[in-house]
């Protein structure tokens, strides 16, 4: 049976977790955000090399909707998130020759990305480097690792989801949970100074079997750092997940080649992204079952992306708040 006094606890504190932890939070609703992380942002991801930040998750974020319009209006007036450009390079792995394609800008934050995240964190209760194992029922209440939860929200992709539920307590949940996802290596290459001339802020990589997308670090974050960081194809990813490193010599061959540095970088890394990113969106915005759990994130939407992450976490928030009320 339902208990006002216990908290809605939201496993994963990405953006979509966070923004429903802040929507219930407003509403007077108790909540705890758990996550396997030191730190909040999932996959809105920065690692550092002598104190500055790359991002390795996320590239960037894009707005359209009005609600997300407003948040990112307030991170511009505090120097967290800038335009960054509307341009990026196109190349195929089997031409020489570049073009380039417009869109709606893509924004860039000069303190990583993940900065974003722990803005709409704060004051939110965390307990992270907590690995959960299952999602289970209890005495009639949905329970994270034996602990009673008035709910359970799963704020991450849909296979690390159904890896922790006990798909016998919440058959709902289960069915609903089939996004399949596809898995990233990202390298970072540091520069002892920036050594390419011709290189777009961005540059999409089609036809090529190792690397699909290069960004420019230091123009991103608007500080000519001479840092640039490669997201790797699918394909090349999946026969290094268990040991990334492996994977990095093709990706920077590769990165040489599109970028063309003068110059041999003084420092790499590799990170996994095992769910990197959704194959496919879907209509809804959300998951909500009657045996108490719930799921966002960036796969619950039609256009998968930060924006959509955010979207859907502050909607199943809302959701939450009236169901709950």
């Amino acid at each position: 049976m339902e208990s006002p006094r216990l908290p809605v606890t939201i496993v994963g504190a990405g953006i979509s977790g966070v923004a429903c932890a802040r929507v219930l939070a407003a509403a007077g609703i108790p909540v705890e955000l758990v996550d396997r992380g030191r730190r909040v942002g999932g996959r809105m991801a920065s690692r550092r090399h002598e104190g500055r930040p790359a991002d390795i998750g996320a590239s960037y974020f894009t707005v359209s909707d009005p609600a997300f319009e407003e948040v990112v209006a307030r991170w511009a007036e505090a120097g967290l998130a800038r335009g960054w450009t509307d341009t990026f390079g196109v190349v195929s792995g089997s031409q020489d020759a570049r073009t380039t394609a417009s869109g709606p800008t893509r924004w860039g934050t000069p303190g990583g990305i993940r900065s974003l995240v722990e803005v709409l964190a704060v004051d939110l209760p965390v307990r992270g480097a907590t690995e959960v194992q299952r999602v289970s029922v209890e005495d009639g209440l949905p329970t994270v690792d034996g602990r009673p939860a008035r709910m359970v929200v799963l704020a991450m992709p849909d296979p690390q989801a159904r890896r922790m539920l006990d798909e016998a307590a919440h058959p709902a949940a289960a069915a609903g949970l089939t996004a399949a996802y596809e898995a990233v290596l990202a390298l970072t290459a540091v520069y002892p100074q920036r050594c390419w001339e011709e290189l777009p802020d961005g540059l999409f990589v089609n036809d090529d079997p190792v690397l699909a997308w290069i960004a420019d670090d230091g123009r991103r974050r608007c500080d000519a750092a001479p840092v640039l960081v490669a997201h790797s194809t699918d394909a090349h990813a999946r026969p290094h997940l268990t040991d990334p490193a492996t994977g990095g010599p093709a990706m920077l061959e590769a990165l040489t080649r599109y970028a063309a540095p003068s110059l041999d970088p003084v420092h790499t890394a590799v990170h996994r992204w095992t769910f990197a990113k959704p194959v496919a969106g879907r209509p809804e915005r959300y998951l909500l079952t009657d045996t108490g759990v719930a799921a966002c994130g960036d796969s619950w939407s039609d256009k998968p992306r930060v924006e959509g992450a955010w979207l859907s976490g502050t909607a199943l928030g809302h959701a939450l708040v009236e169901s709950l009320a």
